[in-house]
């Protein structure tokens, strides 16, 4: 359905893949946040899935062409991404989405694993994004430094996994005080009996169909609520 695509913004040069929904109807955007592997293809199906139901969906190249299936190699290139990188590329894919004459009303994130984070992150760095769901974030915030302040009219889901430590984790809680006492909105969602990654139909070894499938469900309720 979608498609590779290069964009410009503030003069710098990003890459990413766009799906854009059939019919014609102009829009709400939902950005998407690759896991520690890269731009692979379960992440740009998930772009799809999001077309499908009625969004432009964007995720942004963050590894600028690097992907692995290789967990070591996976490790490597999140270590070595740079957060405030990530931050820029993620805004910039924001004012990309936009711009583009088939997007109107909000602009959502949503992200996976490390992206899961960067996801729940991305609302402090664009006003233009204005809901987001992370996906068993993982990332201690000291490494993104979130102005959670200007979460405030914003609103957020956490998915959470029983082996992350659900949604009693230290890293999830910090993030729903911060959100709620900026005067956004924080809904915490535990997934019994699953593993870290449970969304990721790719890795059977992790993925829980019933869990996945809430998840999906709870997001979508997210983003139509909240994007216009």
């Amino acid at each position: 359905m979608g498609e590779m695509v290069t964009y410009r913004h503030d003069g710098a040069t990003g890459e990413g893949y766009l799906a854009i929904p059939s019919g014609g109807a102009t829009s709400p955007a939902v950005i998407v946040i690759q896991e520690r592997w890269g731009l692979v293809p379960h992440i740009t199906a998930v772009a799809d899935r999001f077309a499908e139901a009625g969004f432009v969906a964007f995720a942004p190249d963050l590894y600028h062409g690097a992907s692995t299936d290789d967990a070591e190699e996976a490790k490597r290139l999140m270590t070595a991404l740079r957060m405030d990188d990530a931050a820029a590329d993620i805004a910039a894919a924001a004012a990309y989405l936009a711009d583009r004459p088939e997007v109107t009303g909000g602009i959502g994130c949503a992200g996976f694993c490390a992206g899961g984070s960067l996801a729940l992150w991305s609302a402090t760095i664009s006003d233009r994004i204005v809901a987001t769901a992370g996906f068993y974030p993982v990332l201690p915030w000291e490494k993104m430094r979130p102005e959670w302040v200007d979460y405030a009219g914003k609103a957020a889901v956490i998915h959470c996994a029983e082996a992350d430590g659900t949604s009693a984790a230290e890293g999830v809680q910090t993030a729903r005080q911060a959100i709620e006492s900026a005067g956004g909105t924080c809904v915490l969602h535990d997934y019994p009996g699953t593993a870290h990654s449970f969304f990721n139909d790719d890795r059977p070894e992790v993925f829980d169909q019933w869990a996945a499938a809430s998840a999906w469900a709870r997001t979508l309720e997210l983003f139509r609520s909240r994007l216009g």
